[in-house]
Formats: C-alpha cells, structure tokens, sequence
C-alpha cells in the first residue's frame, strides 16, 4: 500500500499513500483511551493521587501532548506517531506550484533545510494536533452531556427547561448561549468537519491536492516520507547535542550528569519512540496468551497434583495430631466440632456443624464417596444431594441431631456420654437450644447468600 502513490506519480516518490496516513491517525486516536484506561485501574489502588488527574485527564493530556509533539516537530520534523510510521510535515512553496522536483533529487539537504518547519509552523501544527482534538473532544462531551440526553428523552419540550430566568446571571446567559450553540450550530459544524476531511481524502487519494486534510491546507503544511538527507540530519543533531553536553559537563559527574534537566528531557521524550512498538508489541502478546488454547493448558498442566489444604475457619478448635486410623479421626474431629461449635450472631445458639472429612473424595456430611461433587460459596466441596438438603435444612443428619436421636454412622460414645451429661439424652429434642444449620454451609457454619442458588457444580 505505501506504493500506491508512487505508482501515481512516478518522480514524487516521497508523497505518503492515503493507507499511511490513516493508519497513522488510527494509531494516534488509541493514545489518548489507552492512557485514560490505564489510568483508571491504576486510580482504583491509589485514589488519593490520581483521582485529580484523572477528572481533569483532558487537561493534562493535552498539556503533555504539547510538549511531546512540540519536541518531535522541532527535532524529527512530524508528530510522536508519524515519526513511527518515517513521516514528517513540512512547508509549502508558495512559488512553481510547491514543487521543486529537479531539487530535490539534485541537492536535497539543500531543500530540506528550506522547508523545513519554522517556528511559526511548528506552533500552527500544534494547534491542529493538540488544540483542534481537545476542543473537539470537550465540545463532543458537553453535547452528549447537555444536549442528547434532553432531545432523546424530553423531544421538543426540553426548550422550556433550558429558558432563561428573570434576571439572569452571567454564568447563566453564557451557559443559555452554549447550550443554543451546541443545540443549533454545532451539529451543522459537525457535519463540515467530517465533510471536509473526506472530501481532502478523496481529493489526495486521486492526486488532486497536496494536502491530506483541511487543516494541513490553512497551514500551508504537507506530509511527506523521509529520505536520506533527514535521518542524516537527526543524526548529526542528536552527535552534536550530545558532544555539547559532554562538553558543559564535569569529569566524575556519574548518574548526577545524567539525570541533569539538560540531557534528562530530550533522553526521556526520544525514549518514546522505543516505547510505543514494545506496547504495541506487549498488547498483541497479551491478546494471543488470552485467546489462545497454550496459557490454558500450561495452567492445567501447573495444576495437576496439586493437594491444595481446605480452608481455615476461624472458631473451630480442630484436632491436628496424626492418627493411626481415618475413623478414629474423623470421631474425633467430629466430638472436637461439637464441644466448640460456632454462634450464631442472631440467635446466639450453637449451630449444627460437621468436621472435613479425612480424604477429599469423602461428602463431609453423609460420609460416603462424592458422587456429585458441589462447590459451596466457602470453598469446600460436598455431594450435590447432600448440601442441597442441609441448607434446606430437610437432611436426616439433621433432624436426627435436633430430635436428640443417636446415629452410630455419625455419633460415637464420647457424642452419648456429653449429651447425657448436659441433659440431652436420646430422644430429647434440640429445637430452642441450637440450629440445625438450615441455609449455612455445613462446616463453616456461614450463611450461603442465595440459598441453594449459591451453590455451585463441580465438573470432575
């Protein structure tokens, strides 16, 4: 595609297509909501200091674009992103049509050096860069604040609304005059602007003007590829600047004569040009790891024989010695559950809870192998069946602890022997003196926010 204009015009071989040039507006319009991205998610761990910049990031985007833009165009001749893509601007001869093509081939350090930006220029590219995208972004954000909201929803009667008050103030009849612009005038602007800009596009795709775009042509400025004689002259710039600064500095200054503000700036900005394709580079990195199948089998790959501990509840008092048998631990976890049982906050009873079980392929509830397996909102994971019983609170374990009645798959002789000793002998009921754990989880003893709905499968 960058040959298409050198097919068009066999001697200009330094005209960039209209494919360059919109590709370079493409990249240069993801800037500015790139950083404002970044910028948020950074002001959500530090608010304290970023929220500011971030209310105010037009602003301050605008203030740095300034000087970024201001530095390219007075050293490489183009803006920070048409330096990427070996583009630059320069003036317009107001002689022959604007073209001096035997020159240029014949002497063209010669010619660079006569249409080479002024300050002038530089100052009227800075506005097309910089000032005409933040007004146009500022006057975009007040209609679809002011304006789009009242018209989609009220239609015409937002006129009424938008009156001026007896007695207006100042602020009042400046804000009733902006409102009237951007009701009645800016739409109609609007629409020229983006007229305008393709009627440019298509005029310079078919070589009938120099220039890419409206603005270009108030300024008198055109874009053009880099040849020879500019990088030879960026070259030789950036040896004798770095030869003065050697120069002006004193032996032994170290890292204090690098972070000096001389050499600090243009380093820092100069270092933008490496910064952009390594993000560039980064983003397309981080798009391929997150769409494709590779990062998901690494992780499961890294996951595999992993024996992760379950969690660690506050409140409850389980046995850690080693056991000879699985049974024997299981009772006794069980016996050290129900001697320190959680409280509820509400009811200030004990609540009906069940120790994890010695393997993980074991239902902490009825004991048996998993058979389908059920995540609860606590992390721990239990038969489907099972837990859906007991947060509805219709679990056989359950109601035979509250009936008082004794099971020997679940209870042993120390569980008879201390429900004797505090009254609760077989046969006494429970109901007023604990919960039977009716919409918590069966261990933690915590409440499962939506119920059975909390609930989640497992896929094994």
């Amino acid at each position: 595609m960058e040959y298409i204009s050198s097919i068009q015009s066999e001697v200009d071989t330094l005209k960039p297509s209209l494919f360059e040039l919109l590709a370079e507006q493409q990249l240069a319009a993801l800037i500015p909501p790139s950083i404002r991205y970044l910028l948020a998610i950074t002001t959500h761990r530090y608010p304290r200091y970023l929220l500011r910049i971030l209310n105010n990031y037009d602003e301050v985007y605008a203030v740095l674009s300034l000087v970024v833009e201001k530095y390219y165009l007075r050293t490489f001749g183009g803006s920070f992103t048409e330096n990427f893509y070996a583009l630059k601007r320069e003036k317009v001869l107001a002689v022959n049509g604007g073209e001096i093509k035997r020159t240029q081939l014949a002497v063209p350090a010669e010619v660079r050096e006569r249409l080479k930006l002024s300050t002038v220029d530089v100052w009227k590219n800075l506005a097309i860069l910089v000032g005409i995208p933040y007004l146009k972004r500022k006057l975009d954000e007040s209609y679809d604040v002011h304006i789009a909201p009242s018209a989609s929803l009220l239609g015409p009667r937002y006129l009424d609304r938008d009156a001026l008050p007896p007695n207006p103030t100042i602020k009042q009849r400046l804000m009733h005059y902006y409102k009237y612009f951007l009701r009645h005038v800016y739409p109609s602007v609007n629409a020229a602007y983006y007229f305008s800009i393709l009627a440019f596009s298509l005029a310079y795709l078919f070589d009938g003007t120099k220039y890419s775009s409206p603005f270009l042509w108030l300024a008198s400025t055109r874009m053009r590829r880099m040849n020879d004689a500019d990088y030879q002259a960026i070259d030789a710039a950036s040896e004798a600047a770095q030869k003065a600064v050697t120069a002006a500095g004193r032996p032994g200054q170290g890292l204090a004569g690098m972070l000096h503000p001389r050499t600090l700036y243009p380093r820092f900005l100069s270092s933008l040009r490496l910064l952009l394709p390594t993000s560039i580079f980064a983003l397309k990195f981080l798009e391929w790891w997150h769409q494709s199948d590779f990062s998901r089998q690494l992780s499961r790959k890294a996951a595999e024989g992993l024996e992760l501990p379950p969690p660690v509840v506050s409140g409850m008092d389980l046995a850690r010695q080693p056991y000879q048998d699985e049974k024997q631990r299981a009772a006794t976890a069980n016996t050290s559950a129900k001697r320190d049982p959680p409280i509820s906050s509400t009811s200030l009873l004990p609540i009906l809870t069940v120790p994890p079980p010695a393997s993980s392929e074991l239902c902490p509830i009825c004991l048996h192998p998993i058979s389908n397996a059920a995540a609860c909102q606590t992390g721990y994971v239990f038969d489907y069946k099972c837990i859906f019983q007991w947060i509805e609170g219709n679990h056989e374990r359950q109601e035979a602890f509250m009936k008082g009645q004794r099971s020997n798959e679940w209870d042993d002789e120390n569980d008879q022997q201390e429900n004797a000793e505090k009254g609760n002998g077989n046969g006494k009921s429970r109901e007023g003196k604990w919960e039977s754990g009716k919409g918590r989880c069966a261990i933690t003893g915590r409440r499962v926010l939506g119920g059975t709905g909390g609930l989640r499968r497992v896929l094994v």
